[in-house]
């Protein structure tokens, strides 16, 4: 069996343009852009916790590095670099080879370099630190936005809470919306052109990795507003699922990595010119009011309130 620097030579060590140095010291030695800021940010899969045991290698590999280029999208940076750290079972050459090359898939694709990391042995526990940036003056938070701004979300959320609970047997999704939910949960496509327009355009953002209201109160609580979700501004719920079931994954069930954002009335024309560019639907789906502070009303069609217990994934709740 290879050892531990050979796995690691053959299956993770390439090219790294944007590094000065990259994999095979003791640090990457990276230069930044002149005149921005890092962004960086680390995020942890474990095994059976994050992922279902039996995950396609290589769709795992997409999605640990994916859902740590939603969190640079959510502040409008650009990804540069990556490093890896990993425990592992057993050094399972094959099992290694497909996570590999779902993990330079996507780094291919968001042109990022992986410049370095560190692999043990252990439960199969997966943590990626990304690095971005931007510059200092127009980074995307939290704590920016604004009474009277309206609130958006990118693209559909409610599809990966969907593909899980099929593949856990919750429940059985049709042929048509089996294949896409599936792919929601495990091929993510990171917001990172749309995080990186969004710079002067937005005030607020997050990523929606715990469920759009559980997310949406992170805003609120630091931005000392409230919010309004129309529930018929939300995109349409898939045809073929129990509805309530369908409601709850779109406002509660998590693992989207769509963005959600707030923004100035008076820039509706730019962010719909902007999602036909991108050709990715941005769907206005509620305001920022100024209070009760941190208070989130979810509203139907009819103007009434209605009332959801469950908001999101919380890991110790």
């Amino acid at each position: 069996m290879p050892s531990e620097f050979e796995l690691i030579r053959r299956h993770f060590t390439r090219l790294t343009p944007q590094a000065l140095l990259g994999p095979g010291d003791d640090c990457a030695l990276l230069v930044p852009t002149a005149a921005t800021v890092l962004a960086v940010t680390t995020d942890m899969l474990v095994e059976g916790t994050h992922f279902l045991p039996d995950t396609d290698p290589c769709a795992l590999g997409w999605k640990v590095l994916a859902v740590n280029l939603s969190d640079l999208a959510a502040m409008g940076a650009r990804p540069r670099w990556v490093l890896l750290a990993g425990s592992l079972p057993a050094g399972d050459e094959s099992w290694i080879a497909q996570f590999a090359a779902g993990l330079f898939a996507c780094a291919d694709r968001y042109a990022v370099d992986v410049v370095g990391g560190d692999t043990t042995r252990g439960p199969r526990n997966l943590c990626l630190t990304a690095i971005g940036e931007l510059p200092s003056t127009t980074a995307l938070r939290r704590d920016r936005a604004l009474p009277g701004d309206d609130l958006w979300l990118s693209g559909q959320t409610g599809l990966a809470a969907l593909g899980l609970a099929h593949l856990q047997g919750r429940i059985q999704l049709g042929e048509a919306l089996r294949d896409p939910c599936v792919a929601a949960l495990q091929r993510p496509l990171p917001r990172v052109e749309l995080g990186i327009r969004l710079r002067d355009l937005a005030h607020a953002a997050i990523d929606v990795s715990d469920g759009l209201l559980a997310d949406l109160a992170h805003v609120v609580e630091q931005s000392r507003v409230a919010a309004e979700v129309f529930l018929a501004r939300l995109p349409p719920l898939p045809v073929g699922v129990e509805r309530l079931l369908a409601r709850h994954c779109q406002l509660a069930g998590g693992d989207d990595y769509e963005l959600l954002f707030t923004a100035a009335a008076d820039r509706r024309h730019d962010l719909a010119a902007l999602a036909g560019e991108l050709e990715l639907p941005l769907w206005r789906c509620g305001r920022i009011v100024a209070a009760p502070v941190g208070e989130i009303r979810v509203v139907d069609e009819g103007g009434q309130v209605v009332e959801f217990g469950d908001r999101g994934f919380d890991h110790f709740a």
